[in-house]
């Protein structure tokens, strides 16, 4: 009987979870060693494009999501006064990538990654370590407090201040602050109606959208000096967003200062030379951080997983196939960020009119961006979101033959 592959997952985050459970599925026997007491995550929601929707196909995950998630609406892009610079269309979205984008709160998508794995597979409250990441003939060594795992595999998905890439690639430079930091919040916030939207202002940026369980996500983001940090960060955002358009101060006001998580932004500004050494891969933070401005760390850490599974018996061509699309997104989202979060009064200006032009060009323009990353697939066949395709083409041909119809008949 053939010896079953062992993989050892370090982080359990949504990277980590879900190369275990590619790798589980691929037949290995996975070990998910989590530092934190829990798998709570430390976070707020999280938007799931259709290439990260794709790659949750391939673990029979895609549909479930899409049924606990929030389908983003048409919503926009909007000045602190409350201006509308662009309008969304969340139809034309859909149609042009292959499925919605959705939102939903990261413990949910942690919870269901979870629930694909035996019981046992993840141990939490144990921190590790690559003590060898092992060779052709050699397997790879991990070391925790009650001594040291070997495995076939080791996927290091232990985020931003990854240890594991420091014993893989000692002389690289790590993370480089950004230039802003972050707040985010979820809360309860009944009777307040609004439209779903992102705000950009001199230097700062607020968006507001809502959750499918009836909670509202609200973010923030200000350049501000790296490590600063305010007594009481309710009362920071309402000095910096509290004049702005509704449903800003209503967000505020039920906030509790207990609810306003804050994180400064970091990226990996020089790339690495590869994302796996011997018998270790990199995955999602560790291996490309990137600013939240595309909303696509998360997502890539998803495709990651899936890839990684498929590669696993050679990691060059995993680190092959994620490094210059990876590469790509992340400098794309440094670009992006430097645009929505300029401080200069004129450049601010010229912005809001560029991007004003761009929408009335039309959606198909201002969507084109987004072409070389959400319309990602995955190697596997992607079976559910093939389906969910057929299902809106299906229902657009429905739709086509009854107006084609109902013409005819106005004409007999």
């Amino acid at each position: 009987m053939a010896h079953a592959r062992r993989a050892v997952v370090i982080g359990g985050g949504i990277g980590g979870l879900t190369a275990a459970a590619a790798l589980h599925l691929r037949g290995d026997e996975v070990t998910v060693l989590e530092r934190a007491p829990s798998l709570e995550p430390v976070g707020a929601a999280i938007s799931l494009a259709p290439n990260a929707l794709r790659a949750l196909d391939v673990i029979g995950l895609g549909d479930p999501i899409r049924d606990l998630a929030a389908w983003q609406g048409d919503g926009g892009l909007r000045t602190p006064r409350g201006h509308w610079l662009s309008r969304g269309n969340a139809t034309a979205a859909a149609e042009r990538f292959g499925g919605p984008l959705v939102l939903l709160h990261r413990a949910t998508l942690v919870s269901a990654l979870a629930g694909l794995l035996p019981p046992g597979t993840v141990r939490t409250g144990v921190p590790a370590a690559v003590a060898d990441p092992g060779a052709d003939g050699r397997p790879a060594r991990v070391s925790t407090p009650d001594g040291e795992l070997e495995a076939d595999l080791v996927v290091a998905a232990d985020g931003l201040r990854s240890a594991a890439r420091r014993t893989l690639f000692p002389d690289h430079p790590g993370p480089v602050y950004s230039g802003f930091t972050t707040w985010r919040i979820v809360i309860p916030l009944p009777g307040v109606e609004f439209a779903p939207h992102e705000t950009w202002g001199r230097g700062g940026i607020w968006g507001t959208h809502p959750l499918k369980d009836g909670r509202v996500y609200a973010y923030a983001a200000a350049v501000v000096p790296a490590g600063e940090r305010a007594a009481d960060e309710r009362a920071e955002l309402v000095r910096r967003f509290g004049d702005w358009h509704a449903p800003v101060p209503a967000v505020l006001a039920a906030a509790r200062p207990g609810d306003v998580l804050r994180h400064d932004v970091h990226h990996i500004a020089e790339p690495l030379p590869a994302y796996h050494r011997g018998r270790v891969a990199l995955l999602g933070d560790a291996a490309h951080a990137m600013p939240p401005t595309l909303g696509q760390g998360g997502n890539l850490a998803v495709e990651d997983a899936i890839v990684l599974a498929h590669h696993r018996d050679d990691l060059a061509a995993y680190s092959a196939a994620r490094l210059p699309r990876t590469t790509a997104v992340a400098r794309r989202a440094v670009r992006v960020a430097r645009v929505n979060l300029m401080t200069g009064r004129v450049g601010t200006v010229v912005r809001d009119t560029a991007m004003t032009v761009l929408s009335k060009a039309g959606p198909a323009l201002f969507l084109r961006s987004f072409d070389g990353i959400a319309g990602w697939r995955p190697p596997q066949r992607p079976y559910a979101s093939e389906q969910v395709e057929h299902i809106e083409h299906d229902a657009r041909a429905d739709r086509d033959r009854q107006a084609g119809q109902a013409s005819a008949d106005t004409h007999r």
